[in-house]
C-alpha cells in the first residue's frame, strides 16, 4: 500500500468533538469517492503522550495501491472538492505521502 497520511488540528473555535464529528462525517461524505482508495482509518487522538507531541486532534491514513494510484487520486476532481469543502477553516495539518510496510502484526 501507498499512504496519504494527515495530521491535524481543529480551528481554534471548534471543539475536538465538533471536530472528529464532522471529519467522520460530513468531510468523510465528500472524501470517500476518491479514486483508487482502497482503504481509510482515522484515530481521533486522546491525548499526547508527551507535551511536543500536543495539539493535535485527529490522524487520517488513506491508502491506495501504489505512489501513481495515490498521485492520481491528489490531482483529481474528487480530492479539488474534498480541499474545497475544508475551505477556509484556519486548522492546521501535516500531510505526508510514503509507502507502508507491515512489522509486526499479533
Amino acid at each position: 500500500m501507498f499512504n496519504l497520511a494527515l495530521l491535524a488540528a481543529r480551528p481554534p473555535d471548534w471543539t475536538h468533538e465538533q471536530f472528529i464529528t464532522w471529519w467522520r462525517g460530513e468531510h468523510a461524505e465528500v472524501t470517500y469517492p476518491l479514486p483508487g482508495l482502497r482503504a481509510w482509518r482515522h484515530t481521533a487522538v486522546s491525548s499526547a503522550l508527551e507535551p511536543r507531541s500536543e495539539g493535535w486532534d485527529g490522524l487520517s491514513v488513506l491508502s491506495f495501491d501504489d505512489e501513481a494510484a495515490a498521485r492520481a487520486a491528489l490531482a483529481s476532481d474528487e480530492w479539488a472538492a474534498a480541499v474545497r469543502h475544508v475551505g477556509a477553516m484556519r486548522g492546521k495539518r501535516i500531510a505526508l505521502l510514503g509507502d507502508e510496510r507491515e512489522m509486526f502484526r499479533a
